[in-house]
């Protein structure tokens, strides 16, 4: 799982002193007074990529007027639900002989890494040489600029650096797998709407201008080494696969807000990649 692991928005929920609830849900006010209401609700937000949060009212209107409190809140509720998530996979996976590796995206708080690597069975990957089966798979979080300056981002030559470093210390890169979050520059898997610093949309003849805007420095790495498979996500729209020299380069896609997973099973040997199929469930 390689990135973009929490989600966008809080949704306050306020409970009453009688056990009522009530709520601003996707432009609809929601309210209720039973377990099972509230349990359908939480359900349909958690089902849209956000954190249910209850709360007192006045609670509520507290940290809605109080910017750092907003900020401290909202890194509680992803580390408390990041960490959900991870105890459900360290007991799903139990004893199985089954490696589940996962690492944050450039959007996710740092807060998120002591989760990961507290975890039981879950694999945390990120800025690491580690082995999947017989390969080795190097991965790295980090993007290069973005109009929204998320917490994980380097200018091109530093992230080529950060990732030729973990490079350096393969055996054999060409049966290794890239598990780099950002998509390599102008490959197809990196197209997204062109967004001004204020974070305005660019319109040319009336549309929305698709630019590429992924990594040049992630590029130039895979041409350098030439792994087998290269794995990103980053761009959420623009799934899909794509040669680069001897490499197959995938990016899943996403859909966060529509309770779907995006993926993709791959099949190879240590010389080549047999299959992919992209899937969603």
């Amino acid at each position: 799982m390689g990135g973009d692991l929490t989600g966008k928005a809080i949704v306050p929920i306020a409970q009453g002193d009688d056990g009522g609830f009530e709520a601003e849900f996707l432009g609809e006010r929601r309210a209720g007074q039973s377990a099972s209401d509230l349990d359908d609700l939480i359900g349909a937000i958690r089902y849209n990529g956000m954190y249910p949060w209850l709360a007192p009212r006045e609670e509520i209107d507290r940290v809605r007027d109080d910017a750092g409190a907003r900020d401290a809140l909202f890194e509680e509720v992803i580390v408390d639900e990041l960490q959900r998530w991870i105890d459900l996979a360290d007991d799903r996976i139990g004893e199985q002989d089954v490696a589940l590796f996962v690492m944050a995206g450039n959007d996710d708080p740092w807060s998120c890494d002591a989760v990961l690597r507290a975890a039981r069975r879950v694999v945390f990957c990120d800025d690491r040489v580690v082995h999947a089966g017989p390969h080795e798979m190097i991965s790295c979080a980090y993007a290069n600029p973005t109009p929204w300056h998320s917490p994980r981002e380097l200018n091109e030559d530093e992230l080529y650096s950060r990732i030729r470093r973990l490079a350096e210390q393969l055996e054999n890169p060409h049966s290794a797998i890239f598990n780099l979050h950002v998509p390599p520059f102008d490959s197809g898997l990196d197209r997204a709407n062109e967004i001004r610093e204020d974070l305005s949309v660019v319109f040319v003849g009336g549309q929305p201008h698709e630019i590429p805007v992924g990594s040049t420095a992630v590029r130039e790495i895979i041409e350098e080494y030439q792994p087998l498979l290269s794995l990103h996500g980053h761009i959420h729209e623009s799934r899909g696969a794509a040669q680069i020299g001897r490499t197959l380069a995938i990016n899943s896609g996403s859909e966060y807000n529509s309770g779907r997973i995006h993926g993709v099973t791959v099949k190879l040997t240590t010389e080549r990649v047999v299959s992919h199929q992209f899937v969603v469930g």
